[in-house]
């Protein structure tokens, strides 16, 4: 029987500088804003819902400095999951959640939790490919590489699969190829990009391996960093703008 999965994102700017806010109050302003947009996608019948790379502040790897390890947490144990886990819950909804993760002191990942739509937590992954460029990727000096694998989370509502900003590139060589026999069906790319080339290759992916890809995040244009603000778009729950205009949000309809 054919099956519509209905599936969102948000994407969010941060309007608190760090210069004006500690990080803990931008962290906390950011969470209550996407609570407020996690529960319009709800009303609007979204199943399957991904929230931003780095979802509760800026894209801060445009600099170097060390404060910014002030945001990360543990998972899935960590105060921010929590209470996303209780989203998920209250709304059915499985949930994308990608955070700052810290393993053991020192020992930081670019990372998504995924939970189903009881709540329960499925797992995570972690992002591969760490760049370290101008103009403002600084991010190895944040994160290390991700040691998790290229999971497929079994969820209520389908198969699904995450990637993270840069992996993009790669997963034609490694992701792609290594979970698709595995029966991944929406994928979820969070992220910060450029724009550039990223259309031809995404469309590309899409039609080669016959995937339904919602691909969101921080976006700007290439030579413009913003150290310390949000590099984001502005969206809302259920459309699709800002880096990622050029893909359609699933749904997904099988038979």
């Amino acid at each position: 029987m054919p099956r519509i999965v209905r599936c969102g994102v948000i994407q969010a700017s941060c309007e608190w500088s760090p210069e004006k806010y500690s990080l803990a109050e931008i962290k906390e302003k950011m969470i209550v804003k996407h609570e407020k947009m996690i529960a319009a996608a709800a009303k609007k019948g979204v199943q399957v819902l991904g929230l931003q790379e780095l979802f509760y502040g800026p894209y801060f790897c445009a600099e170097q400095n060390a404060r910014w390890y002030e945001l990360t947490e543990s998972v899935p144990n960590g105060p921010t999951l929590a209470r996303m886990q209780k989203l998920a819950r209250k709304y059915k909804m499985v949930m994308v959640v990608p955070i700052y993760e810290v393993e053991m002191t020192g020992v930081f990942f670019n990372t998504a939790a995924v939970f189903d739509a009881d709540g329960a937590y499925l797992g995570k992954y972690r992002k591969h490919h760490i760049p370290h460029c101008h103009p403002g990727f600084w991010e190895k000096f944040y994160f290390t590489p991700g040691n998790a694998g290229y999971p497929v989370f079994e969820t209520r509502y389908g198969r699904v699969g995450v990637y993270i900003c840069y992996d993009r590139p790669f997963r034609i060589f490694v992701g792609t190829r290594t979970a698709r026999p595995r029966g991944r069906e929406p994928i979820f790319r969070r992220g910060h990009q450029s724009r550039g080339n990223r259309k031809t290759v995404e469309h590309g992916r899409v039609l080669w391996e016959e995937l339904f890809l919602q691909s969101k995040g921080k976006d700007r244009r290439a030579g413009e960093p913003r150290q310390g603000r949000a590099c984001g778009g502005r969206s809302e729950p259920g459309r699709n703008q800002g880096s990622a205009r050029h893909l359609a949000i699933l749904p997904r309809s099988t038979s």
